[in-house]
């Protein structure tokens, strides 16, 4: 992990400003946080701080541009709806991934460096705080695509061949978004079966030749299934089984909790208080009705025509 280490402080951490949303259910459109990230996104390509952002959902599914042109995928999202999931499409590479409270989201927003820079080193990056992230609970973090897990990529993340988190992207002309979605607690296989339903669902009537993914329930499983609840380690001084029972409750604990806090460390640890104080002086946070208004210019550009819905 040394080397790792070295490559996540190549660029410094030392001015990255944490954005905390991971308990902020407030807004129920699973829209709003991809549309607060193109905000920011923006000003950080202007001049602004970087930004590492951690949100979750309660129930959603988030579909990628290529799932949104299946034949029948307008069909999967009204079905989807009707079981209470927000459904949308999203403006960032990836294919459909299911959130839910265990599913922890972390995104990096920075500004494209000069020269020729392969986007690779962005999706590395991301990797490399995850896999510090996990550092002490030894998950032995892997890179590389899994058979048969949904939104499969070359930046699949896994532990024993079964993925726990994909990572995709979104770049506009100054700036860019790594978004990493990282299934900390419940079953791996069941967020699999839903993936697995709705493209069953969705390409229906497909070409012979349409590519898509073909998801297996074996392929995914969560931190939890894979270290231990909370990783083994309890949270905030709680007993692992007690802070698994609290997340089942609906709570903030076991593995999202302990994942949560230790990717904080990670940054936290490489911060400066001359970086924060020089970041700090740049941050700006859109206001809730601006980022509505790119919720509604986003629906209106990458979701479905109402003819579909």
């Amino acid at each position: 992990m040394k080397d790792t280490a070295t490559a996540a402080n190549r660029e410094g951490l030392q001015n990255l400003l944490l954005l905390d949303r991971s308990g902020d259910f407030s807004e129920r459109d699973i829209l709003y946080p991809f549309a607060l990230e193109e905000l920011l996104c923006r000003y950080v390509g202007e001049g602004g701080p970087p930004m590492i952002h951690i949100w979750r959902h309660p129930r959603a599914f988030v579909m990628g541009l290529r799932d949104s042109r299946l034949p029948q995928a307008a069909a999967a999202g009204r079905s989807l709806e009707a079981d209470g999931y927000s459904v949308a499409v999203r403006n960032s590479g990836g294919a459909a991934v299911p959130l839910d409270l265990g599913v922890v989201n972390v995104s990096l927003i920075g500004r494209k460096r000069s020269g020729a820079i392969d986007f690779h080193d962005d999706f590395e990056r991301m990797y490399e705080l995850i896999a510090l992230a996990l550092e002490q609970a030894d998950g032995g973090v892997s890179k590389g695509e899994i058979a048969g897990a949904y939104c499969p990529g070359d930046f699949d993340l896994s532990i024993g061949g079964r993925k726990f988190c994909g990572i995709a992207q979104r770049r506009q002309q100054h700036g860019y978004v790594v978004q990493a979605f990282i299934v900390a607690e419940g079953s791996g296989a069941q967020k699999a079966g839903i993936a697995r339903l709705f493209y069953e669902q969705a390409a229906e009537g497909a070409a012979a030749d349409t590519v898509y993914p073909h998801v297996s329930d074996s392929s995914m499983a969560s931190l939890s299934e894979l270290l231990g609840p909370g990783f083994g380690l309890g949270v905030h001084g709680q007993p692992a089984a007690e802070a698994e029972s609290d997340s089942a409750a609906g709570g903030l604990a076991g593995a999202a909790q302990a994942f949560i806090d230790a990717i904080k460390r990670v940054v936290r640890e490489r911060q400066t208080p001359e970086g924060l104080a020089e970041a700090s002086a740049r941050l700006w946070l859109p206001d809730p009705t601006e980022v509505r208004a790119m919720v509604q210019r986003m629906r209106e550009r990458y979701g479905f025509s109402q003819e579909a819905l």
